[in-house]
């Protein structure tokens, strides 16, 4: 167990800070994956590919997160048995997330192969990028098992308390996917399927490197084919932290989706275009508070397996402040420089206009998210993932898709308007779970890993 790093002991502030950075530094790294695409087909191939990435990238992204969704039940399951001292059946947890991931890579490849057409008419794809959206999502779901890998792993060492690692895998796939943007995008001219191409090349390489590594070090999971097997008691758990937390993750992302749709429909490419950079701008504003989020989760769990509720407390409010103040930073500069970060990814004038609005209004969310995101890290780090899900559902379906279409087909706002439906939907998310962490009723031992009486 070399890897392991046990998150009850020491300062509170100073784990969670040493834990998140390496997190927020990952995340702003992967990040990068998207936001490098963006920013070379901006460069080399104009508006129509940037908005086929965008939608195309969306589509892919759905996907994703429900799988990142399943890994945090990895996450959660892993660091409440490191924090219950419980190391014989992290193995088996192990063995079963990576099995369950394999299964589900093949599926969606198979299922997308048939099924992406669909979609893209569903969400009224520009005819211009019709074509280049369907192979940049193609492309991305034949080498979705990569992507599916690399999650898995990261969850399982941030599980054991391990955020360094993850954070070196990604870089150097971010600095592999940035050299190949260039090359095929940029010198072979490929467009949307170049930067397709490029991601998951990088995100192979990342995951491959990782797992020479582990198998060289001290990793308690042996990756021999025996060990991918599905134990039925971790399934069950897996599941029970991790399904809710998928279902989280596909809502809010569709309800983004519709966002899409009526912007398409409404404002055509440029808009589509606009709307995908604020969207990989976006990406990035958030990355605090989902880091902080996600140190939240690891760091509960660990501590609630512990018997540790004081000091799982002790490390949401802390969260809290932290995220938030960067947060109002981050707010500040785009209500002062907006265009900048339009200008930034060579967007055309019509489309700095119509992106300006929307960022403005928009970016109203980066003063919620912190509460909301923090919240639900504590809750899926005790395992009652179904809250948040409950959260982000009441959140997405009765607040943010139906204010979009208020404000798009009654109000009649323009596209500026629809960006104050994120802020709004957020903090009805912020109340609801905030209400169940001052309830106290996630100190009940919902998994049955506990080893110890509460502190």
């Amino acid at each position: 167990m070399g890897i392991e790093n046990r998150l009850t002991e020491g300062n509170v502030a100073k784990q969670l800070i040493k834990f998140s950075l390496p997190l927020l530094l990952s995340n702003i790294v992967q990040a990068l994956y998207s936001v490098a695409d963006m920013l070379i087909v901006g460069w080399y191939s104009g508006t129509y590919t940037m908005s086929a990435v965008n939608i195309g990238g969306q589509i892919t992204m759905v996907i994703t997160n429900f799988v990142i969704g399943l890994a945090v039940g990895g996450t959660v399951l892993i660091a409440q048995y490191i924090g219950a001292k419980k190391h014989e059946e992290v193995d088996k947890t192990i063995g079963t997330l990576f099995t369950v991931m394999g299964i589900l890579a093949l599926f969606f490849s198979i299922f997308m192969t048939f099924f992406t057409d669909v979609m893209l008419k569903v969400l009224n794809t520009p005819s211009e990028s019709y074509d280049m959206a369907k192979d940049y999502v193609l492309i991305c779901m034949w080498g979705i098992v990569f992507v599916f890998g690399y999650n898995a792993i990261s969850a399982i060492l941030r599980g054991m308390g391990d955020s360094k690692r993850p954070l070196v895998f990604v870089g150097i796939a971010c600095v592999i996917n940035v050299f190949l943007d260039i090359l095929f995008v940029g010198y072979f001219n490929m467009s949307a399927a170049g930067a397709a191409i490029a991601t998951i090349i990088s995100q192979a390489i990342s995951m491959i490197l990782a797992v020479i590594y582990l198998k060289r070090s001290k990793f308690i999971f042996n990756f021999h084919h025996k060990s991918f097997r599905i134990h039925k008691d971790k399934i069950r758990l897996l599941l029970k932290v991790g399904i809710p937390s998928s279902a989280q993750n596909v809502i809010v992302g569709i309800s983004f989706l519709v966002l899409t749709s009526m912007i398409n429909d409404i404002g055509g490419v440029t808009a589509s275009a606009a709307v995908g950079i604020v969207g990989k701008f976006n990406s990035f504003a958030i990355l605090p508070a989902a880091a902080m989020s996600a140190s939240v989760s690891a760091m509960a769990a660990q501590n609630i397996g512990a018997g540790f509720y004081k000091r799982a407390s002790k490390t949401l409010t802390t969260a809290i402040m932290i995220s938030f103040s960067i947060s109002v930073i981050i707010f500040a500069f785009v209500q002062i420089f907006p265009e900048a970060i339009l200008i930034a990814f060579k967007a055309e004038p019509d489309v700095i206009k119509i992106g300006v609005s929307y960022l403005k209004s928009f970016s109203y969310d980066y003063l919620v998210v912190p509460f909301a995101f923090c919240f639900n890290g504590l809750l899926n780090g005790a395992g009652y993932s179904i809250i948040s899900m409950i959260s982000s559902t009441v959140s997405s379906l009765v607040f943010r898709i139906p204010l979009v279409l208020l404000f798009a087909k009654v109000l009649q706002t323009g596209v500026g308007g629809l960006g104050y439906a994120a802020p709004i939907a957020t903090f009805f998310s912020m109340l609801i779970g905030g209400y169940f962490f001052f309830s106290g009723r996630w100190k009940n031992d919902k998994l049955k890993i506990k080893n110890s009486e509460p502190v």
